[in-house]
């Protein structure tokens, strides 16, 4: 079993940044892909960025391109999702999610662990 737990949400004005933690707790954190997911309210749960087990491999959505970044840190058990330059329609709750594998997941499928989930709303 795996334990995830997002932090770092919050209100943010639009332009403005901020920085997605996830802690991971009770798997080899280090051989698995994680991933960030989103659901705007009304909408479906949608892909936001991947990383590979041991980091070298990232993808994301193309409307995050340029703005956001997914980095991790194995030594502490824990994923980043650095979000810049960010826009009212990124307001969503963001997900954590961790995966039995090591390459990378962009689907939901993927993954096998879920966070709670964090609150992001962006103001204009």
């Amino acid at each position: 079993q795996v334990q995830l737990v997002e932090s770092g949400g919050g209100l943010v004005q639009a332009g403005g940044s901020l920085r997605l933690s996830c802690a991971a707790s009770g798997r080899t954190f280090s051989n698995s892909a994680m991933g960030w997911f989103r659901q705007a309210p009304g909408k479906e749960r949608e892909f936001v960025a991947t990383i590979s087990s041991g980091g070298s491999i990232t993808k994301y959505q193309d409307s995050v391109k340029g703005r956001f970044t997914i980095s991790r840190d194995n030594a502490k058990n824990t994923v980043y999702l650095q979000m810049n330059s960010l826009k009212p329609e990124d307001t969503a709750v963001y997900y954590c999610a961790a995966s039995s594998d090591s390459y990378y997941w962009i689907v939901e499928a993927g993954y096998d662990y879920w966070g709670q989930g964090t609150q992001v709303t962006v103001s204009s």
